[in-house]
This record gives C-alpha cells, structure tokens and sequence, in this order.
C-alpha cells in the first residue's frame, strides 16, 4: 500500500473519531452539562489524535503541509457530510454540492504540480 493510501486510511479512521467527539454530544448528551460532553468529547477525541499524528507523519515523507492539510478537509467534509445526514438527520442541503465544488478546486490547485508533472 502507498504512502498516501495509507495516510488516508488513517486520517479517515481519525475523522470518524474526531466527527463523533465534536458533534455526537449533540444528539446524545444534550441533556447533561456541557462539561459532561466536553470529558466524553476529549476521551473520544483521544483515540483521534491516536490516529492522525502517525497519519500526518507517514504522509508527510511524500506531501507538503498544505497537502496534508487539504487532504484532511477533503476526508472531513467527506465523512462529515453523511454523518450529519444520517447520524444527526439534517436536511440535504444544494449548499454542499457547492462547498463541496470549492474543495475539489482546492484540491486541484494544492496537487496540481504533482498531478501534471508525472
């Protein structure tokens, strides 16, 4: 498996984590104090932290920071998305066809260099 792969596999895997530490509260503690979801939130985002650090190492031997940092919106938004519709039932919105448009242009201009060169 490549470099990249796999840091994407780690950085999906740390995304799950860090979705459900940041919004999870939302549907399944928001009846307790807010302290309550903060100690839960960090315990989860643990495992997260578990995750990415080794998955920005192993992607940075062959991408630039701006890479991985763009790389890792992309599996947010990626991740993200079905979470809030399925987990938390949000609405579909036209909204995130285009958010999701100005990432992909993020992602052409942050690889492009890599992608024409090869």
């Amino acid at each position: 498996m490549s470099v990249i792969w796999r840091s994407v596999g780690l950085l999906a895997l740390s995304n799950i984590f860090m979705t459900f530490a940041w919004y999870a509260h939302l549907k399944n503690l928001s009846h307790k104090p807010w302290i309550v979801a903060a100690l839960v939130s960090w315990g989860i985002a643990l495992f997260e932290y578990l995750l990415q650090v080794p998955a920005n190492r192993i992607g940075h031997q062959v991408l630039s920071v701006p890479q991985l940092k763009i790389l890792q919106e992309v599996i947010t938004l990626t991740v993200f998305v079905p979470f809030s519709l399925f987990y938390l039932k949000e609405p579909v919105k036209l909204d995130y066809l285009w958010a999701a448009l100005c990432i992909l242009g993020a992602v052409f201009f942050m690889f492009r260099e890599r992608l024409f060169s090869a």
